[in-house]
């Protein structure tokens, strides 16, 4: 009888690690170094799973995984890759792939994932044509696998699906993704922002209009629900739409068709609907803002995209792409950024999100002045500390200055904002932004001397390099 788990890395070190793992589980397993040396297998044995890197010399994991679901749809194939990006993960769910694990991966998490691969089984699917465009989604944290995940998995479904997170966090890339790696790939993509559009334009600009409908309509126009035809409509910022439009577009998903205004033909809508919003559609349900059964509609499957404060070891990833980007737009060299850079940026809080970094990088492309970016080649206003972390002289503390007692005032009125939002462990990530804000302030004014920047705010080198650690700003220390 074959062992129940092949391995599949060209990678010794990997295939070791794996295989010492097992062992100490007590799966029984085969190691291959090819996806070619493991189809030459199949023809006298099968297993129970299969964990499988993505790129490899000869017949890469992909196409490999194609292989082996084409005859043994029902065999579980976990595939790894080193490469976190959007399209490899999609492409892996596509061709039937019973999970996605990006390298580095921890050991226990994935004997737990093989485990579970021997216990179930996984219907297969049909696999996919790999998409030819760039991935606009990049990311190795754990939240942002968990979007990758999920976008595979919705690949082949039409279901209706709410984006939600903060400005900045890259929801109309999403949304685009869902489309691109959808059966609804080769039909239009549209997308509206309804806050962006007047109130008493809105109406005609999602639903058309006829001729003469209203003063200065003077031709029918199609809405955006009929140029989406067949495709998809991305509703950007659906929390601010008008609570009558609310009722219009909960007839269009329940019924399936709408009107065009002054129109009295039904038109059919087969259109998927993605919607987004950066604000608590529960709460604004409570106060009679938005639909309730709209609301049920729309959150059939929710994603929530991380910001880029809870995604720090994404911010180098994410910088090197920008900047790459840019480089590339303005014909020029690629700059990097020095370690001691990369490390502030990764402390900045980015209220903005992915979107005020990507900016950054624009910026950095056009006026820093050398190829290796420091941080005193950085904007002036990031590196100036913010009005909350200017220090107050001990002597003057029972005259506290204004710009003092705003940063009290200002701390209380957002953990009273959090409390009524139902938020909890409102401390430690207050906290946590704290020190993050004084580690940042800190390095800025030493130019990025960590000893130096540990005395100034009262820590031992000890402690900065731990706190550094914990809040993922590591590096190598400088005197």
């Amino acid at each position: 009888m074959t062992n129940p788990v092949w391995i599949i890395d060209d990678d010794k070190a990997i295939r070791w690690v794996l295989e010492k793992a097992l062992g100490r589980s007590g799966i029984a397993f085969d190691s291959f170094a090819s996806a070619d040396d493991a189809l030459n297998a199949l023809y006298d044995a099968t297993p129970r799973a299969i964990i499988s890197d993505i790129r490899m010399p000869g017949t890469d994991g992909l196409k490999f995984l194609s292989r082996v679901k084409a005859e043994h749809p029902q065999l579980p194939v976990i595939v790894m890759t080193a490469h976190s990006d959007l399209d490899s993960a999609v492409s892996a769910f596509q061709g039937g792939a019973f999970e996605y694990l990006p390298k580095p991966f921890d050991v226990d998490q994935a004997v737990a994932l093989i485990e579970r691969a021997l216990a179930e089984s996984v219907p297969s699917s049909d696999a996919g044509d790999d998409a030819d465009a760039l991935p606009v989604l990049l990311g190795q944290a754990p939240a942002m696998q968990d979007v990758f995940r999920a976008i595979g998995r919705l690949s082949q479904s039409s279901v209706t699906v709410l984006i939600t997170g903060e400005s900045g966090t890259g929801k109309e890339r999403v949304a685009e993704a869902l489309h691109r790696h959808s059966v609804r790939s080769t039909r239009p993509f549209i997308a509206l922002n309804t806050a962006a559009i007047p109130k008493d334009l809105l109406e005609s600009e999602l639903f058309g209009h006829e001729k003469g409908a209203f003063t200065g309509a003077l031709a029918t126009r199609r809405g955006r629900f009929e140029e989406a035809e067949g495709g998809t409509l991305f509703l950007d910022e659906i929390g601010d739409m008008p609570i009558e439009l609310q009722t219009r577009l909960l007839r269009v998903l329940s019924d399936g068709h709408f009107y065009r205004v002054g129109g009295h033909t039904p038109i059919k809508a087969n259109v998927r609907v993605i919607a987004a919003t950066h604000q608590h559609l529960e709460d604004r349900v409570r106060h009679g803002q938005f639909r309730e059964d709209l609301f049920h509609r729309l959150n059939v499957i929710r994603l929530r995209l991380p910001p880029l404060r809870e995604r720090r070891e994404d911010i180098p990833l994410l910088a090197r792409h920008f900047l790459a980007k840019s480089a590339s737009n303005l014909g020029v060299e690629t700059k990097r950024l020095s370690e001691t850079a990369m490390e502030f940026v990764q402390a900045y809080p980015f209220a903005g999100n992915v979107r005020e970094l990507e900016n950054l990088c624009q910026w950095i492309s056009v006026m820093a002045p050398g190829q290796t970016v420091e941080v005193s080649d950085l904007p002036p206003e990031l590196r100036a500390p913010s009005i909350h972390e200017e220090p107050v002289a001990a002597d003057t503390a029972s005259a506290q200055p204004p710009r003092a007692q705003d940063w009290a005032r200002g701390l209380a009125d957002e953990v009273t904002r959090r409390l009524k939002a139902g938020e909890i462990g409102i401390i430690d990530d207050l906290t946590r932004r704290f020190e993050e804000s004084c580690i940042r302030a800190g390095l800025s004014h030493t130019g990025g001397r960590k000893v130096e920047a540990a005395q100034l705010l009262g820590w031992g080198r000890n402690t900065l390099t731990r706190k550094m650690q914990e809040l993922g700003m590591s590096g190598t220390e400088r005197d």
